[in-house]
Parts: structure tokens; sequence; C-alpha cells
């Protein structure tokens, strides 16, 4: 006998729900997670027990022993009604539950989206009805179908198959039903199921879609014979893009959405450039010919140049800002997500500002850069409410065609799972469809706020640029591209032939757009009326002189008075012990009781910032305590009735202040900073800083630094001023947490394009920040940040040096003992190790040597370096000394500086460690020795000359 429980628990295990359960447990064997947790706890406690004839099964080993298992216990249940017999329907309905299960899942597998034809598909026996046990004659009986939405409660399984053929595996095929969300599933289905992924188009609607690829391909066309040759990145077999962005776009503004901020490479990127956004055409011939900005230092390829314009829609007018994009692919997909949420910041709104990134398929699937996007896609403090992904799948990447040579999964967009989003696969040469799930991607975003791909599934016509000939390597697909009439053809065929146009028309809209062309016009769409309020305010920086100074200087009233802010906690909050001391000490030092340290220096100039009324973003993958546990922006209630109780006093200094957002990122180094930079772009009024968990780490972000940071203004005109903050110093932590790379920050200087500085205290450190605030130029800063100084009382300064001076672009001799009439050597150096050398001269007892420090490398103070050496005119000896290998850090870099500013009668040598390829060494006595070594060498009787 079974007890009340029992039979309780297996309530729910009679006749009328046994196809329902077996669905579940269909979905369990997939996917644990994808049904409730009431049925994985079932599920796994049923796949342990006994089968039905005594063998032990499991969900691995015997899937029918389970259902044996579940159909014996709702026959025992009392609760059971046994199936009304009367036909198949009803006993096999459970199986036609699970054929539709399988097309929701599988179809994709096989829907017909290859243009070319040449696709292989994959053998999926979910998909067939015999799997399942369904025969020929079952195909035409009535099963329940209230649990689809093609409009019928019931169906003949004959035409239930045709609806989900036609819906999941004809020229659409999408994937969702791993979607966690269960609400997102049915709306997905209702979409697709009730009109069997076949939009119904008006007549002007499929003339537009047809003058749409009438455009695309009409460009392209016109630029291969008038520009042979030349590169362009053709998009030829791909021009249903352009019907896919223009149904984003106008569908977007039915939407709300006001803005699009777009990232692409170079694939199809003039036409959207002229069909989408409205660019003369005649610019773009110019630009062919060779006219070029006189305005930059460097310029760029046509196919890399941004654009921004405002075109008219059915809806309002909607602004496009299209990022401007290096040849490394993918990397302006996190610069993008960094634009877009620093204007839905700045509108307070996600819905309306929408990024779309376009992609290739071998670059999507191939490129880390998207993973580590995506994964910021989610999180709290990078999320834009979704992004509209589109790719243009030539299926192919440069030669390589082959998915065993170009991905290890079955689709180029299998990426995009990881986030929970729906990927709607297309033909390219079913524009409707295109439209159609182009559409629906801008409805699921807006809905639920996720990100949503769309694979346009086409072909390249030409080869990867127009140079190339790609039958050398793909001999059967350019066979097959060869013979293709073009989608533009293919559509205008089927509106002629349903009598939607008459014979003549494709021809007459052809010849129109052509002689647009001719007139380097193309069709109106810029509104040029229309004023983006959002847009970021950057006239006033631009053009503007390079300088390094400002007025940083703080009155030691306001200083006391914010200090006083920023050690407060709220009344019954416990912080940690080790904070609660830092607190009191910081307070000390806000009184003048007490040098303040490089913690208090750094929140002090946030807190008279954000005072100020300028809002500060830091973000850095542990911003919000510090990697070093110096910062503590964020304090942690210890009371365990509050467990996640987090107060920022930066947040707390008045009513009218700029926001505090401190972050700790993803584990991302390349996107996280690209974010960052993105965000800096488009907020000029504010400080943005993207802190590295160690200097070393942002060698993981080297792209953002080589192709935006550094060359962003040379190349484009981009202004940003974001601050980079690098943990640098030799502290005997090994060859990946020693060094920030100053050498290559410094090779990439040029045309004052940004600043890096080395400050050697927290004072510097408060004066530099508000320094690039307060000046009327913007310029990405680089600072290397200290370790081991972070809490060196030698580097601990007076409140007063925040109210008095500003930031030192070069720090001379402090030491009133040394006098410059009695000095013989002069050593240079940056960073850290001044401090060693104040040592070592006491060690030494050379009072006959002064100490200058360099505090910003770049660009080089050349008037005050001048000065302070000046001061030694007549010291016989110079010599530059650095922690770092003499290959590597400020030496290459500052030697003709220094020999610039040095008399006849000086020599200059050269103090540190020998040239080494890794950074560091990582045996901390061997650190010691060398750090030993390269002092005594400044200090050394006799050295070895250099110069």
């Amino acid at each position: 006998m079974k007890t009340m429980d029992e039979k309780r628990e297996n309530s729910y295990l009679f006749g009328g729900n046994m196809s329902y359960v077996e669905e579940q447990y269909e979905l369990y064997l997939e996917d644990p997670s994808s049904v409730d947790d009431s049925w994985k706890q079932y599920f796994d406690k049923l796949s342990k027990e006994p089968a039905v004839d005594g063998s032990t099964s499991s969900k691995d080993k015997n899937h029918t022993a389970v259902i044996e298992n579940l159909a014996e216990k709702a026959k025992q249940n009392a609760l059971y009604t046994p199936a009304v017999s009367g036909g198949a329907s009803n006993s096999k309905q459970h199986l036609v539950e699970r054929l539709i299960s399988a097309y929701r899942r599988l179809g994709a597998l096989v829907a017909k989206v290859d243009p070319l034809k040449l696709q292989k598909y994959p053998e999926v026996p979910e998909l067939d009805p015999k799997y399942h046990g369904l025969t020929e004659a079952d195909m035409d009986q009535e099963f329940v179908t209230d649990d689809t939405f093609f409009g019928k409660k019931s169906m003949k399984l004959r035409d239930l198959l045709k609806s989900l053929q036609d819906t999941y595996a004809n020229t659409v095929g999408v994937e969702y039903m791993y979607i966690a969300n269960h609400d997102a599933k049915k709306w997905l289905q209702e979409k697709l199921e009730s009109v069997k992924s076949k939009p119904s188009y008006s007549k002007e609607q499929k003339l537009n879609i047809l003058q749409q690829l009438t455009e695309a391909e009409g460009l392209e066309k016109y630029l291969h014979t008038k520009y042979v040759g030349q590169k362009r990145f053709s998009l030829e077999g791909g021009e249903s893009f352009v019907v896919s962005m223009d149904a984003v776009v106008q569908h977007a503004a039915s939407k709300g959405v006001k803005e699009l901020v777009v990232g692409m490479a170079h694939r199809g990127r003039l036409n959207m450039l002229v069909n989408i956004m409205g660019k003369a055409p005649s610019v773009l011939f110019d630009e062919f010919e060779g006219k070029y900005a006189t305005n930059l230092k460097a310029g760029d390829v046509k196919y890399h140049n941004g654009f921004t314009s405002t075109i008219d829609t059915e809806h309002g007018p909607m602004f496009i800002d299209l990022a401007y994009n290096p040849s490394h692919l993918e990397v302006v997909n996190p610069v993008v997500s960094g634009i877009a949420h620093s204007r839905q910041y700045r509108y307070q709104s996600k819905k309306e500002i929408l990024p779309v990134l376009v992609h290739g398929d071998a670059a999507v699937i191939g490129q880390g850069v998207v993973q580590e996007t995506l994964n910021l896609s989610l999180t709290k403090f990078y999320g834009c409410g979704g992004t509209v992904h589109i790719v243009i799948n030539n299926q192919i990447g440069f030669t390589t065609s082959l998915h065993e040579e170009s991905r290890s999964s079955a689709f180029c967009t299998d990426i995009a799972k990881m986030v929970d989003c729906p990927i709607f696969h297309v033909n390219a040469d079913d524009p409707e469809g295109v439209a159609f799930v182009s559409e629906l991607a801008v409805e699921y975003r807006e809905k639920f706020e996720n990100d949503v791909f769309i694979d346009i599934v086409c072909y390249r016509k030409l080869g990867h640029n127009e140079q190339d000939t790609p039958a050398l390597t793909q001999p059967e697909m350019y066979r097959a591209v060869a013979k293709h009439p073009g989608s533009r053809k293919v559509y205008a065929d089927a509106l002629v032939a349903e009598g939607t146009l008459e014979q003549s028309k494709p021809e007459e809209m052809v010849s129109s757009y052509r002689t647009l062309m001719d007139k380097g016009v193309g069709n109106e769409k810029v509104n040029d009326s229309h004023v983006v309020d959002h847009a970021p305010k950057w006239d006033e920086y631009k053009g503007k002189p390079y300088t390094d100074k400002a007025d940083t200087k703080v009155s030691l009233e306001v200083l006391k008075d914010l200090s006083k802010k920023i050690t407060t906690v709220p009344e019954g909050f416990v912080p940690h012990k080790i904070v609660e001391k830092l607190l009191a000490d910081r307070a000390a030092m806000g009184k003048g009781e007490m040098n303040l340290d490089w913690g208090m220096g750094e929140h002090l100039a946030y807190a008279t910032l954000v005072n100020d009324g300028y809002p500060i973003r830091l973000a850095g993958e542990d911003a919000g305590r510090g990697t070093f546990t110096h910062r503590h922006a964020v304090l942690h209630d210890q009371n365990p009735e509050k467990p996640d109780f987090t107060y920022i006093p930066l947040n707390h200094i008045s009513e009218k202040q700029g926001e505090f957002v401190v972050l700790n990122s993803v584990l991302s180094e390349e996107a996280a900073l690209g974010f960052e930079y993105g965000y800096a772009t488009a907020e000029p009024e504010g400080l943005t800083l993207w802190e590295g968990q160690f200097g070393d780490f942002v060698n993981g972000a080297q792209v953002m630094i080589d192709q935006f940071i550094a060359s962003g203004e040379a190349k484009w005109g981009v202004q940003c001023g974001l601050v980079m903050l690098l943990p640098h110093g030799y502290e005997g932590q090994g060859p990946e947490h020693s060094s920030a790379r100053i050498e290559r920050f410094l090779q990439l200087c040029a045309d004052e394009n940004m600043e890096c500085i080395q400050p050697s205290n927290g004072g510097q450190m408060f004066h530099a920040l508000r320094r690039q605030m307060l000046r009327n130029i913007r310029k990405p800063l680089i600072i290397f940040t200290p370790k081991s100084l972070l809490r060196n009382k030698d580097a601990s300064f007076p409140l007063t040096d925040l109210s008095e001076g500003s930031f030192k672009t070069v720090i001379g001799e402090v030491d009133p003992e040394i006098k410059p009439q009695n000095v013989k050597r002069v050593l240079v150096c940056t960073g850290k190790v001044y401090y060693d050398l104040v040592n070592g001269r006491k060690e030494f007892k050379r009072n006959d040597v002064a100490i200058l420090r360099l505090e910003q490398l770049y660009p080089f103070p050349k008037d005050a370096f001048a000065a302070e050496m000046d001061k030694y005119s007549k010291a016989p000896e110079v010599v530059w000394v650095q922690d770092e290998h003499q290959n590597q850090g400020a030496w290459n870099y500052v030697l003709h500086h220094v020999i610039d500013n040095m008399t006849e009668n000086q020599t200059l040598s050269y103090a540190g460690r020998e040239p080494s390829s890794s950074p560091a060494t990582g045996y901390a006595g061997v650190h010691k020795a060398q750090q030993k070594a390269l002092v005594e060498q400044a200090f050394a009787e006799k050295l070895d000359t250099v110069f």
C-alpha cells in the first residue's frame, strides 16, 4: 500500500498529464536547468529508482526505464484515469507533442537558409515522425494542438508537420528553446507560429524592401565599375543586410528609440553609410579619388571611418552614430557598448538608445572579444538593455570555409547562447524573412532587455577584397556564386510572378538609382534640421592647444569638510576592523593631524570633483576595495543582519553632487577597457577611469590601446579623456606583477595624443586627477600607479599640498642639505625608485648627489626639466636610474631629452637592471640583489659612461 504522502507526491501522474510529464522529462534530459525546480528534483529522485523490471536505471543509462516508471506510478495512482479509447489521436498525443518540441528545438539545423544550396544538413532523427513512433497511418489523424499558436485547437498530423516545417525549417530557422525565461519562449512561439515565420507585407512594404535591395546592389555595381580594383569590401551577395538594417531603424523608431549606436567592420560599411545613413555618394566618390580630411594628423581608409547623421523615419527622426573601426574586426563591440551605456546614463533610459553590432561569420565565433563583450551585457554596470546583432554570414572567412576548419560549433552564432538570447537564421534570398526577423529582434530586445542575433546567411560574390580571386581556394562555392542571379533579381522576379509589380518596374528602379549615382546624390534621408540634444558636448574641447597646467588647489576649509564626509558612516553601520582603523586614520589626515597617504589623496580628488558636479565612473577588477586593499571606496556592513548592505561615502557629499560610480568589472581587460574608452568618448564632462588589477594585465587589452586610445584622435578626430590606472613597481612579485610596460606606451606617444605620468605621492595624484577635468582639453591619461608606495611613510604628504600648488611635471631636489654648488652627480628617475635612492644617499652619505623626479613622461616637460637641470650645470655626472630592465622602462625614451639638457662637460650614465626578455625575476632573492645593485650602481665612485 502507498502512503498518503507518496500518493500526494505523484498526484499529477494521471493519464491526461502523461504527455506533458514526458515532455518535461525530455527537456530535463537535454538540460536539467530548463525545467522547474520541482520537476528537476522529482526526476533526479526518479532516475535513481529501480525500473519496473527491477533493474537499476538512471537518466543517463536508461531513458526507457524512467518513462516506464512514470507510467507505472500513474497507473497506481488513485487519481489515474485511463485515456479515452477511440483512435490514435488519444493514444499518441504525447508523441505528437514530442515532435512539436523537437522542431522548436532542432528545426534550425535543417532550415533552408543557404542561398547557394551547398549546405550539407546533418541527420536529425528527432525531426522524423517515425522517430517518435508516428507512422504514415497517423498523418490524417487529428491531434490536439492547443500548445501551439497555429490558430487551431487540433490539426491533422500532416498539416501540423507542414506548419512546423514552414515555421522552423524553411527559409527562417530559430534557436530559442534553451532560454530559461518561460515567458520569452512563449512570446517567440506566438510571434513565429502565428504567421509560420512568413510575414504578410503590403505592396508598399514590398516595394520598400525591393528598393533597399536595388540601392544596395546598385551602389556596389557602380563602385565596381567606376573604381575598378579598389578595396571596398563589397556587400554583393549580402545585400539583404541593408533590408535588415532599414527594418531595425524603422521598427526601433516605432518603439521609441531615439538613437542607434552602430559598430561594424568593413563588409557592407560603405553601403551602410550611403543607403542607410544618407552620406552623399559624391563625398564617398571623392574619397575613392584620393581626397581626404585636412584636419587629421593621420586619417584612415574610407571603410574604417565613422559617421553620424539624423535620418527621417515614419515615426520621427533617428540619430545614427556609426563608430570608427580598425581592421581588428570585432574590437569595436565593447566600444559601442560603452558609448551606448554612457548615452543611456545621460538619458536615464535604456530603451531610447539602441546598440547594434554587425559581425562577420568568421569573426563573431573566432574572436574572443565577442565573448568578453557578451559577458558584460547582462552585468549591473555594463548592460545596455540588449544589443541587436546582425551577422553578415558569407559562409567563408578569408579563404576558410569548411566548418571543421573555421569553428567547432554547428553555427557561427552559437556563442550567443551564453547570454540566453534567441538566434534567427534567415536566407538572404528571402528579404521579407530578413525584414520580419529584424523587426522581431527589435521587439524582443525592447520587451525582454536582452541581446538578440540575426544570422543572415548569404555569400560573398567577390573575394575578401576586390583584388582577390576566391575561386583559387573555393572552386565549388564560386561556381555556385557565378550562377546565382543575386537577391535583388530573385525577389524582383518573385514580386512580378505574384502580380505585385509589373514586369518593367524592377529595371526602372535600377535605372533610377543609377541616375542618382551619376549625379552623386542619394535618396533623401538626412534631416539636418534635427538637433540631437543628447550628443556629447565636445565643441569646447576641440582644437584647443595642449597645456599641462590647471588651477587644481582646493581650500583647507573645503578639504576638511569633505574629509569628514568621506570618513563618516551611517549610524548603526559596522565596518570591518581594518576599515574602521583606516577611516579613523583618514579622519585624522583630514584634520591635518597626520600626513596623507595615496588613498586619501585619491579620495579627496574624487570628493572635490563630485562636489563640483562632475560625475565619476571608476571601473576595474577590484576597483571598489582596490587590488592592494588601499581604496575602500565601497564599505561593507559587517552586521550579520545586513549582509548585503554597502555604503559609498563619495555619494554622500552634497545634494547636487555628481554621481560617483565605482564597480568591480568582470575578469576582462580587452572588452572592459574598450567599454570604458567608448564611455569616455561619449562623456567629456565626466571623469572615466579604468584600473588594471596589475599594470601587466593591460597586455590583454593591447589592441584597444594601439587602435583606439593612442591613435583614435590622429586617425578619426575622436577625443577621449579616459584615465588608465596601471599599478607598476618592482616589488619582487614576479614577471607578471611588476611592469605596466611603460616603454610600450611611450613608443605610442606622439602628436600630444595622450599623457603618461608616474606620480610619486598621493598629492600628485590629487592634482593630476583634478587637472584632467579642469582643463579645456581631453586626452587619455595613463597613470603608472604604485603598489608599495601606497603605504610607504616616506611617500606621505601634508594636507597643505592639496590646498597649494598644482601637479608638478618635474620635482626637483627637496632636501635643503643638498646645495647645488656642491653637487657632483645628478640622478634622474621616475616612480618608486626615488625613495630607494633617497635612502641610498643617506646610507652612502652622498650629499654631493641631487635627485630629480620626472613625474610626467609624456608630453615631456621640457621647460620644467631644463629649469631643474640648469641648477646643476656644473655637476660633471648625470645618471638615469630606473627599476626596469635597460631595454624596458623609460630609458630609451628619455635618453635624448636628458642629453638635450646636459652641458658639454657632463657625461650620462645608466643605473638599473641589465637587459632582459622577461619584465622581472620571479625569485625574491634575485630581486633583492638586483635592487641593491642598482642603488649601489647609482652611487658608485666610477660609472660606466653611456654618453
